[in-house]
């Protein structure tokens, strides 16, 4: 028995879904001769040898097994007349019943709970239980996947799959337009570094997918809330502006009730001043004083290739806008409601209508001219913030300085999962891949290329831990990972570079 085969099914075995899809299905007169287990098995082998996502390649990855584990998974079982190797039309009919029992009874482009369920158990699985508790953090990030389908209009009004609509998606490529698909929203859960922890290997922990007629972010909340209920505790959940634009019940709400702390980009409407409460200025998720000089709510993220002066010259701005912040004073209590502090009185600005502030170095911010009839944010030391103030843009970090910016970074994982499963030299989900059309069907053949893609990016990871143990057992420096980027001004300043 190959290593690999016995990996792969220790993953079905942990997931535990086979017997449980087993024990839905029809019992017909003769017994069926491949078990859903050994389906799942030629499903994940399909996958780990870069097939397609077809039956018949699952077929084949079955018969390639050798004589012992074909009679052990069934593929070879003995009949009256002699041994009978299993047929193509026998892995269409355990597929078909598979699908049958976790597809919804009318289609509406949504997986159903047990699909659902299932996909949870199954790519959870394919983390090994070392690194399950390495990190808490996630980061979330949605892509489109092509159905097979002709896109034409067949006679009775219906496409060829029900299930698939069309949907946008961005060219994040040189010369790539923006432009219309036919199929679904695959949103994946990516697990990261906490901050300040050891590094960890990027694995999936969560997928689900939809029609693009439904909106991916609400499917993907339902999904990440469920976590702490499977002993999953949530961390930080990195997003971008995608999610944080979402209405808050959506999203940011949701997690925050399920215990997540966000780390997001917000979407330019939802950047500045958005009004104010008792008193005091709404800005990028923040509580600031009335008398904040408005310069400063003009900051935005700095811009990709920014300059080391530029760089330094951004936090500056933002620290003197963190001054002005009304301090958080204890974290939410179960109803969502917190208390926040006066800058003054919390010793980070100079204000006449706090004494004791004045006796502060000139060396802090100064407000020169205090409001005529102070709010009751200046009136009182401490007001309470209801959870509907800053329902969409709250999180972690003062947006968008210098920590956002460290923690934000963290999101490029989710960009890399979606990368490596859309990669022509490995999975390469492109339009296609998989033939059989529908919702269930392309669910199951992608938590299958992500189960294989998490033991590779395991594997790899802990190739990466023994090699730097080996070279600091050796004396020599551990390898890390640097960014080359060559400039403009740099090439342009070259001592070499022609008159």
């Amino acid at each position: 028995m190959s290593v690999g085969l016995v990996r792969i099914e220790a993953v079905v075995d942990r997931s535990g879904i086979a017997p449980r899809i087993e024990a839905r299905l029809p019992v017909g007169v003769r017994p069926r001769q491949l078990a859903v287990r050994s389906l799942f098995v030629g499903m994940l082998l399909c996958q780990a040898d870069s097939r397609p996502a077809h039956l018949t390649r699952v077929h084949q990855a079955l018969l390639g097994l050798d004589e012992h584990d074909r009679r052990r998974l069934g593929v070879v079982v003995d009949w009256k007349r002699g041994p009978h190797l299993l047929s193509y039309r026998q892995v269409e009919r355990t597929f078909t019943l598979v699908v049958g029992v976790l597809a919804k009874d009318v289609f509406d482009g949504a997986p159903a709970e047990v699909l659902q369920e299932v996909l949870d158990r199954f790519v959870e699985a394919s983390v090994p239980a070392e690194l399950k508790g390495a990190s808490r953090t996630l980061a979330v990030d949605w892509t489109d996947v092509e159905s097979f389908s002709t896109r034409r209009t067949k006679p009775g009004g219906v496409y060829a799959d029900q299930e698939a609509a069309w949907g946008h998606r961005k060219g994040g490529g040189p010369g790539e337009r923006d432009e219309l698909f036919f199929g679904y929203y695959l949103s994946l859960a990516t697990m990261v570094a906490d901050e300040g922890g050891a590094r960890v290997p990027e694995l999936v922990r969560r997928m689900t997918i939809g029609s693009c007629n439904h909106d991916p972010v609400p499917k993907m909340t339902d999904v990440l809330v469920t976590m702490p209920k499977a002993g999953i505790p949530l961390g930080d959940v990195v997003a971008d502006s995608g999610y944080a634009h979402r209405v808050p019940a959506h999203f940011a709400l949701a997690l925050r009730a399920a215990g997540a702390s966000l780390v997001m980009d917000l979407h330019p409407s939802d950047r500045g001043t958005q009004g104010t409460f008792e008193g005091a200025i709404s800005c990028n998720g923040n509580l600031y004083c009335p008398m904040t000089p408005t310069a400063l709510f003009d900051l935005s993220p700095l811009a990709r290739g920014a300059s080391h002066d530029e760089t330094a010259a951004h936090d500056r701005r933002a620290e003197e806008l963190r001054s002005y912040k009304l301090g958080r004073l204890n974290a939410d209590d179960e109803d969502g409601y917190h208390r926040v502090m006066c800058p003054a009185a919390m010793g980070k600005v100079r204000c006449a209508l706090r004494e004791g502030s004045m006796r502060l170095g000139l060396e802090h911010p100064e407000v020169l001219s205090p409001p005529e009839r102070p709010p009751t944010c200046c009136t009182q030391v401490t007001i309470t913030v209801p959870p509907s103030v800053n329902a969409k843009t709250a999180q972690r970090h003062d947006y968008p300085g210098a920590a956002w910016r460290r923690s934000y970074a963290r999101r490029s994982a989710a960009e890399r999962a979606n990368a490596r499963i859309k990669d022509p030299a490995t999975v390469d989900v492109a339009r296609g891949w998989c033939k059989v059309m529908g919702l269930v069907p392309l669910s199951l053949f992608l938590a299958c290329a992500l189960v294989v893609r998490n033991l590779a990016v395991a594997d790899a990871f802990a190739t990466r831990q023994e090699d730097d143990r080996r070279r600091e057992a050796a004396g020599l420096a551990t390898r890390s990972r640097r960014r080359r980027r060559t400039t403009l001004a740099t090439l342009a300043g070259a001592a070499n570079a022609p008159p």
